[in-house]
């Protein structure tokens, strides 16, 4: 049992604590996999919480005694950047840990509230488009990488990740 935390899921009012763990955990664990210059262009659009993901019902957070959030995460049936969707396929979306709260469980907490809740809805498999440094973290959790792809992060800017998945 998890201890120091709680995970529930989060509404569009916890938007900019959401956008304040994204910054601190992004900006502290990404440049382990990738350059200063990739990193400033893409961190701004990352580390700011997605108000539509926050209403979907199907993100969580991770969330301390005192009411900080020390992690997020969750799922949804479309995919990232198209809006695609496919019988029984599911899209890990945004996961986050506080680098201060590394190694708790927080990460695998909220990943095993994302998949009960999505198995509930139907959904069979996941795939995810993981960042280089999460690469390690999918693994533990049964995510099978399949390939590097580059992720569209505006007109003009792609973010090396690498796409994995994972059946439920």
């Amino acid at each position: 049992m998890p201890v120091g935390f709680t995970v529930r899921i989060a509404t569009p009012t916890d938007d900019a604590r959401v956008s304040d763990l994204l910054k601190a955990s992004y900006t502290e664990l990404m440049p382990t996999a990738y350059d200063a210059a990739t990193l400033a262009l893409v961190l701004p659009a990352m580390t700011r919480a997605n108000p539509a993901l926050l209403a979907t019902g199907t993100y969580f957070v991770a969330e301390t005694v005192n009411g900080h959030i020390v992690g997020c995460g969750g799922w949804t049936k479309e995919r990232p950047g198209s809006g695609d969707v496919a019988l029984g396929l599911g899209h890990i979306r945004h996961f986050a840990t506080h680098p201060n709260w590394l190694g708790r469980a927080i990460g695998r907490t909220i990943y095993d509230s994302s998949e009960a809740q999505a198995h509930s809805a139907g959904i069979r498999q996941f795939e995810c488009y993981a960042s280089l440094n999460a690469e390690g973290f999918y693994a533990a959790l049964g995510f099978t990488p399949v390939r590097r792809v580059e992720v569209q992060m505006g007109e003009d800017m792609t973010f090396p990740s690498i796409l994995m998945v994972r059946s439920i």
